[in-house]
Order: C-alpha cells, then structure tokens, then sequence
C-alpha cells in the first residue's frame, strides 16, 4: 500500500491549473497503486502561519520548556511533518507566483523545516531524513520557464527540489503546463501537460 500526501497550494478553486494538473498526477498514481491511500493538505482551507518570534523559539527550545503556547505550535508542525514522514509518495501542486512559490507553500517549509525531524547535522553537515520517497511537482505558469530566456527567472521549481533534497527526497519528477497565459499555446497546455504524465 502506497500512503499519497498531495500538497495544494492554489488559492484559486475550480479555476486553478495546478489543482487539475495535481489532480490529474494523483489519479495516475491511484492507476498504478490501485490499494493507495491518498491525504490531502490544502494549504488555502488551512492556512500556516507565517513565521513569528514566538514560532522560532519554540522550534529552538526544548520541548519541556515549552509554554502552553508553545506546547500548541510545537504539536501543529510535528503534526505537519508526520504526514511527510508517514507518505511515500508526495504530490505538490504549484503554480508560479512573482517567479516563486505561493506564500502559502513557503509557510508550510517554514514549520517543516526543523532540525532533527526532516533534517539532522552531523560531523559531516546537514543530512535529510525523509528518505526513499518520491516527489512529484505539478508545476503551472503564465509564461514558460522551462526553457529559454526567462529559465533564470524560475525560483518555484529549484526551490521545491532545494528544500526536498535537503529533506532527503531526490527522486523528483516535474510536470509543467506552461504558457498559460500565451496565446497559441494556452489552449492546450493544460491538456499536453495531463497526456504527458508518467508514473515511475
């Protein structure tokens, strides 16, 4: 049995391109793994919060020093990385925002991103521990990013990979519906994207 966290990160509903283009990756998945179990995490019905003071000490203080405001944080993002560690294949879905991710996205790797739960330090530095997963981006754009003159304006999908790799998750696959917003090619972008999907 294959345990599926599909991460949503569009706060657009029936509209949004990365919903369906996600969607789509998940029912691939559900084709192969017929037994497959699927979570979903919308980050937009349940919003992170952004990054505070009060965040941050209670993620470099020891749990029994905890306030019982803290002991609230410190629960709510363990609870967030135990669906990553409990998941063996992750779904993300997003969408370019401003060259980047939604902001949703950056607040959830803020409260995931803890040191001796999805990474550790050693003699040798940084090691990740999310290991033996597989990530698949469902990444959607205006224009296109994958190629060509504004490939150095892509900070969405190197990033994603950035902070997984640190977590251990280097089986990556990238799904693209780009030139959305372009016409000639956004009347069928969406389509080619969900045609070209591969499980592995």
């Amino acid at each position: 049995m294959k345990n599926i966290l599909h991460i949503i990160t569009s706060p657009r509903a029936e509209v949004s391109a990365s919903r369906k283009l996600g969607k789509a990756v998940v029912k691939k998945i559900q084709e192969k793994y017929a037994d497959a179990v699927v979570k979903e995490r919308d980050l937009t019905k349940n919003l992170v919060p952004l990054l505070e003071e009060v965040h941050i000490n209670t993620f470099f203080s020891p749990a029994e020093n905890h306030s019982p405001e803290q002991a609230e944080i410190n629960e709510y993002s363990q609870g967030l990385i135990s669906e990553l560690q409990e998941a063996d294949i992750i779904v993300i879905d997003s969408p370019m925002y401003n060259f980047s991710v939604p902001a949703t996205l950056r607040a959830y790797f803020d409260f995931t991103s803890r040191a001796g739960y999805t990474f550790k330090y050693d003699e040798n530095g940084p090691k990740g521990l999310l290991n033996n997963k597989k990530l698949y981006i469902a990444f959607t754009s205006g224009n296109i990013y994958s190629e060509g003159p504004n490939q150095i304006y892509d900070s969405n999908v190197p990033y994603i990979k950035n902070v997984f790799g640190f977590y251990g998750v280097t089986d990556v696959s990238v799904f693209r519906a780009e030139g959305l917003a372009i016409p000639g090619i956004m009347e069928n972008s969406l389509e080619k994207a969900i045609e070209g999907i591969t499980i592995d």
